[in-house]
């Protein structure tokens, strides 16, 4: 059993130490020789038994009739005493196939016996009498790694070696795939990184959702945008400063003027379309439209020449030659697109970009120089002042306007847009705020909202209109209330089963790209979340509450009731014919308009209804 044991923990170690198969196979078949040198080993040793009549003596002096000799004794000699026989013939009955000769001699011998059961029979003669005897009967054990024991453990010992070789297989074979696995995760993040680096690179020279449709497509769709304004900029007399300046230092102020540039457009929201030598142009209201497009490229543009100005400054007192900026603006229509198969660039073209352009050859330097009809879509902002009709070459007369300042009742101490300016933007960017969602519902919806749908959703907006003017409530309430009535039900498109939790997703995702700050979208918020638990704690709780409730005195409730009945056993909410017709009329009698407008508004009062639902059903 040590050998075995020593076997054991060989192989254990062997598989710590992370050997090979070779190497447990080597060790397996030194431990078998090993077994077979301890065997030969042990010497045999002669066993002599001594019969003396009716006894069985081994040599040592014990008495045995029936003997179990282990393997060492395998020569055994039979020596029979105080017979009077004449001669004897022997018979070991498993090893002898046939009776001895005749024998003077009371002795017999037998070496190398294997391992049985033996019967030793003697005859003998006296004189006239023969006679025949079983003396005794033994049984040779083999060697002790033949027993049977040895030979369950040899087994054993097979299995735990296929066990240790399967387990170090398996063991090998996780530690190739770990290994595989993580050079697979190192290089696909390495692809997202790179795929990263290549998108933002590709999003820096065209717009997001140009550069998505020119990945997935291969090329982009040229678009006609309605309502876009153009921003040129060029430094005035820069041909004479390049002539005098060195040029490193040139580049280097350039790139500097446009850099700050870059960082100004990003912030508003507007598009840079390139940079010609000194000149930057840029876009607002592409590739998303909106209609704050003009005051956001005014702002912009008011920005660069307080930039320039300060720059011009710093030039004069540092004895430097200063930068002087014209800006020219336009507000009309554009074809935008990528141009070029390799080295691709996003364009835009059209008879707006001409006048824009004219604009600012037309301006002076440090003025922004603006087209009357931007000026119309911007005079409740700027303080503009018109120059007006102005020669354009192939253009004829246009009226111009330039850009003095923000409005002052809508700018603070430092120049800047107060909250007045902000709410005032923040009213136009509603209904781009609605398109988007409405266009949201139209193309993501599954079809089978019946209730929760476009539709619903402009009717709740017109109708929190309606309520919001009656109740005569202020500005930022007013935003607050139509923002939740846009996102209310946004949920059910997502997440028919939680919807509260998938409209907030929505507007948290939205109203940022629109200059909503953390504070209007928790307002939003709260309202929503009020309106789901049917909690009211202000006026514009009441009104939202009033506008999700219309339909229940609208001529139309019986089939608008139809579709949500029809859209709720779609998503897996059964309800009979008589428990929604109960529902129903328990909702029409307890449900009352909070506002005392919503309560004139009213097209239809309950008891009609009521009549209307119940005769629907018989």
């Amino acid at each position: 059993m040590c050998y075995i044991w020593k076997g054991y923990i060989g192989m254990q170690m062997l598989l710590d130490r992370r050997g090979n198969q070779k190497t447990v196979f080597l060790f397996f078949a030194i431990f078998i020789f090993a077994f077979n040198v301890q065997g030969a080993a042990d010497e045999p040793e002669l066993k002599r038994i001594i019969i003396n009549g009716d006894s069985v003596i081994l040599s040592d002096g014990l008495e045995a009739e029936r003997m179990i000799l282990d393997f060492r004794h395998h020569n055994i000699a039979f020596d029979i005493e105080g017979a009077e026989a004449n001669v004897y013939q022997y018979f070991l009955d498993g090893y002898d196939k046939k009776w001895s000769g005749w024998h003077e001699l009371g002795y017999k011998e037998y070496t190398n016996l294997p391992p049985g059961k033996y019967f030793f029979n003697v005859r003998y003669f006296t004189g006239d009498t023969t006679g025949e005897l079983l003396l005794c009967h033994f049984k040779v054990l083999p060697l002790w790694y033949f027993s049977p024991l040895a030979l369950i453990l040899y087994v054993c010992m097979a299995a735990l070696a296929y066990w240790f070789l399967y387990a170090w297989q398996r063991l090998r074979f996780a530690r190739t795939q770990h290994m595989l696995e993580q050079i697979i995760n190192k290089r696909t993040e390495d692809l997202i990184i790179e795929k990263e680096k290549s998108d933002n690179l590709l999003a820096n020279v065209l717009p997001r959702n140009t550069a998505s449709e020119i990945m997935e497509k291969g090329k982009a769709t040229k678009m006609k945008y309605n309502f876009v304004t153009v921003l040129f900029s060029d430094i005035q007399g820069f041909t004479k400063i390049a002539e005098e300046t060195n040029p490193e230092i040139l580049i280097d102020e350039l790139d500097k003027f446009f850099f700050y540039f870059d960082s100004v457009v990003e912030r508003l929201g507007i598009e840079k379309i390139k940079t010609i030598g000194d000149a930057y142009m840029c876009a607002g209201g592409i590739p998303e439209k909106n209609r704050t497009n003009p005051v956001e490229v005014i702002l912009a543009a008011l920005e660069m020449q307080a930039y320039m100005s300060r720059v011009k400054e710093s030039s004069e007192i540092a004895g430097m030659k200063f930068w002087d900026i014209r800006i020219g603006i336009h507000t009309g229509t554009v074809v935008a697109g990528v141009v070029g198969q390799k080295k691709l660039s996003y364009d835009i073209w059209g008879d707006t970009v001409n006048t824009a352009s004219r604009m600012e050859s037309s301006g002076e330097a440090g003025k922004i120089n603006i087209s009357g009809t931007t000026y119309e879509f911007v005079k409740d902002f700027f303080v503009c002042e018109h120059r007006g009709k102005m020669p354009v070459k192939y253009k004829g007369e246009l009226d111009m306007y330039f850009v003095n300042g923000i409005v002052p009742e809508l700018e603070d101490k430092d120049g800047n847009p107060n909250k007045k300016f902000i709410l005032k933007m923040q009213m136009i960017k509603l209904q781009d705020i609605e398109e988007v969602v409405i266009k949201m519902f139209d193309d993501e919806a599954p079809p089978d909202l019946y209730f929760h749908n476009a539709p619903l959703v402009r009717n709740i907006c017109t109708q929190a209109e309606l309520l919001a003017t009656a109740e005569k409530i202020s500005e930022e309430e007013y935003i607050s209330l139509k923002l939740a009535s846009v996102f209310l039900f946004t949920g059910y498109i997502n997440d028919y089963e939680k919807p509260l939790e998938s409209s907030f997703s929505s507007a948290e995702e939205i109203l940022p790209r629109y200059g909503f700050d953390q504070e209007n979208i928790s307002e939003v918020k709260r309202l929503i979340r009020n309106s789901f638990k049917n909690k009211q704690e202000s006026v514009t709780d009441n009104i939202l509450h009033d506008a999700r409730f219309d339909y229940l005195g609208r001529v139309d409730y019986l089939r608008l009731t139809d579709k949500l009945l029809r859209e709720e056993t779609e998503y897996g909410i059964p309800h009979t014919k008589k428990e929604w017709t109960d529902n129903q009329r328990k909702l029409l009698i307890e449900h009352e308009f909070i506002t005392n407008t919503g309560r004139l508004l009213r097209n239809v009062q309950v008891e009609d209804q009521v009549a209307a639902l119940f005769e629907s059903t018989e």
